[in-house]
């Protein structure tokens, strides 16, 4: 799974390709706490999901984790973009209302 990071002004963009599982959430969740520890902080992340195909409750931890270091440090992340699958993970989770999320894609 390919992983994309772009900064835009004071946002960074992190954009996850393909399926996310077990064996690829952890650098996952490297990608998102790097994104959140970059310079200029505070500022805000953008997960954009428009080609994330398939996400577990693995992923969704690398996520809540994410959300935890953003919170503690006064940033935002915001989700953008995502498909039925991850919408449906989050609402059977019960953690759609701890996540701002944007219908379209940020850029």
């Amino acid at each position: 799974m390919d992983i994309d990071v772009e900064v835009h002004g004071s946002a960074t963009v992190v954009r996850p390709h393909g399926e996310m599982d077990i064996s690829r959430a952890e650098h996952f969740r490297q990608v998102l706490l790097d994104a959140l520890s970059g310079e200029g902080l505070p500022h805000d992340v953008v997960v954009d999901l428009q080609y994330l195909s398939f996400c577990d409750s693995s992923g969704l931890n690398a996520l809540l984790a994410a959300r935890t270091v953003a919170t503690e440090s006064g940033q935002n992340l915001y989700l953008a973009a995502p498909r039925e699958q991850f919408t449906r993970l989050l609402k059977i989770t019960g953690v759609a209302d701890l996540f701002t999320i944007e219908p379209a894609p940020p850029f």
